[in-house]
């Protein structure tokens, strides 16, 4: 009888909170294939500034800094809303589209008061997500996707985090923030792209 696979172990870099109780989840549905773990002190490492254009830039750029500070392969994203009548708007910006200091609910606030006269086709949206994979200073992996819906006028929703309360998904009637956990991983941008990135590792492993 072959022994059974080791499992693929990834470190995650991020100290966003609401990511981190996500990305456990996503792991989940892989079983024992996938061990998801933090890097081991995010929060003392040289702080990696997320300056790029694009969310690709963001993401490589972020998985190779934190993979030259500790060994294993490591998983790093970038990812946001992107607004098309707002000139793609917040985009890269989007956790700092209110400020740098700015919380979720001042976010939206900002975000709804600049689409206060856009209507119809002019309030869609597109969250997007890229995700990389890095060891030892070298990317292993690129992987993106994105969820479309279209920005509500007020939050609506309990769940999620970011912009997930305004982010309505007209073929269910529901935002991010309405569905349970399992409907927003199989839905989301980012569950999307990781689910790309770890079937590329078990597929190649």
């Amino acid at each position: 009888m072959p022994a059974p696979s080791k499992p693929i172990t990834l470190l995650v870099a991020s100290s966003n909170e609401g990511k981190l109780r996500e990305y456990p989840a996503l792991a989940a549905a892989f079983g024992a294939r996938v061990a998801l773990e933090l890097l081991p002190n995010f929060n003392s490492h040289p702080n990696f500034a997320e300056a790029a254009p694009t969310f690709a830039e963001n993401a490589v750029g972020k998985a190779l800094h934190y993979s030259r500070l500790s060994p294993g392969l490591l998983i790093a994203d970038d990812s946001g809303l992107v607004v098309p009548s707002l000139g793609g708007a917040p985009g890269v910006r989007s956790a700092r589209y209110a400020g740098p200091a700015a919380t979720d609910a001042s976010r939206i606030q900002k975000l709804l008061g600049d689409m206060r006269d856009k209507m119809g086709q002019d309030r869609r949206a597109q969250f997007v997500c890229v995700v990389a994979l890095a060891e030892a200073g070298n990317v292993r992996g690129v992987f993106s996707a994105s969820a479309q819906g279209e920005v509500l006028d007020a939050p609506r929703g309990a769940g999620g985090f970011g912009y997930d309360p305004i982010f309505f998904l007209p073929e269910l009637n529901k935002t991010f923030a309405e569905l349970s956990r399992e409907e927003k991983n199989q839905l989301s941008h980012r569950g999307k792209a990781f689910r790309k990135a770890l079937d590329f590792l078990l597929s190649t492993s």
